[in-house]
């Protein structure tokens, strides 16, 4: 049975006029409760506005120690490395090496190059920006002091604290393109995509581990997981209706483009748990879900399906 975490709706309730956190912790103190294994924040600065999710994880994590968190995923180019390396260290260390750092490059869109242009970043940069960031960040947790002379310079550097776990969290990417694969495969701990079906998932995990391979990795050191929307209703229609409007209203866009790009489930809590297995049986290791709405709801369902 692979992990199962939950995604905080930090977006949805800044769309509904409730900035307030305390049910968001209250929410993850649910998850924790039904037997969840993880808590999961997205990441957004003027695109989809939400809480930050590094200072929310920081009170999950004050909140209910021991319990795995992560971010889902972060937009590290928008953030200057050496920065971002003191916040992840400082994070890692309050949830004593728990954190789990998943990263994305964004997608083409008109909302999410302005948010760019407006952090100062060029879009066109962000995928050489993320990746050399993330190996600044690694080179500070290190602990031993250096120079850097790239995007950023450093001389003598050191970031303190370091992370609870030598070396840093671990850092997954998503991304189904051919591209995307080779990237996860080179220079990553896992694939965390959000778009494949439970069989493409498994070519692609398998495409990333041989890339692993061939540059000298470990394979089966690289993990597998899984970024799933999820709708529970008592019949399939119903549950299809609460699916669209809540991929419609979070887009402001067809429900029908978001799902071509997404795995999405919508029906009974039964034909859930025969879906989250095909992923399973595909090889990720965690599965993080989305849920439409009523999220005390979907949390009991998932949790009785864990237990039955």
């Amino acid at each position: 049975m692979p992990k199962i975490g939950y995604l905080l709706p930090t977006r949805e309730q800044i769309m509904e006029g409730r900035p307030q956190t305390a049910p968001l912790l209250s929410l993850a103190e649910r998850a924790r409760g039904l037997g969840f294994d993880s808590v999961w924040v997205g990441d957004s600065l003027t695109a989809r506005p939400r809480h930050d999710p590094l200072t929310l994880l920081a009170a999950v994590a004050g909140r209910l120690p021991g319990l795995t968190i992560g971010t889902a995923v972060l937009l590290p180019a928008l953030r200057n490395p050496v920065i971002l390396a003191h916040q992840v260290a400082t994070l890692d260390q309050l949830s004593e090496g728990r954190l789990m750092l998943g990263v994305g490059f964004a997608a083409d869109v008109a909302n999410i190059r302005a948010e760019f242009a407006a952090a100062g970043v060029p879009f066109e940069q962000r995928i050489g920006r993320m990746l050399e960031g993330l190996r600044l960040c690694k080179a500070l947790w290190s602990g031993r002091p250096g120079d850097w002379d790239g995007r950023w310079r450093t001389t003598q550097a050191v970031v303190a604290p370091t992370p609870f776990r030598p070396g840093g969290p671990p850092l997954w990417i998503g991304g189904n393109l051919p591209a995307s694969l080779d990237r996860a495969g080179k220079y990553f701990d896992g694939w965390f995509p959000i778009a494949p079906s439970a069989s493409d998932f498994a070519a692609g995990l398998a495409q990333v581990r041989n890339v692993a391979r061939d540059h000298g990795r470990d394979p089966a050191a690289v993990g597998g997981a899984m970024y799933l929307t999820v709708a529970l209703d008592d019949g399939a229609a119903k549950a299809e209706d609460r699916l669209n409007r809540f991929l419609e209203r979070y887009y402001s866009q067809p429900a029908a483009n978001t799902r071509r790009r997404q795995a999405c489930y919508a029906g009974p809590a039964e034909g859930l748990a025969q879906w989250l297995d095909s992923y399973a049986h595909a090889g990720a290791g965690h599965l993080v879900l989305r849920f439409a709405g009523e999220h005390e709801r979907h949390l009991s369902a998932v949790a009785k399906l864990r237990h039955a």
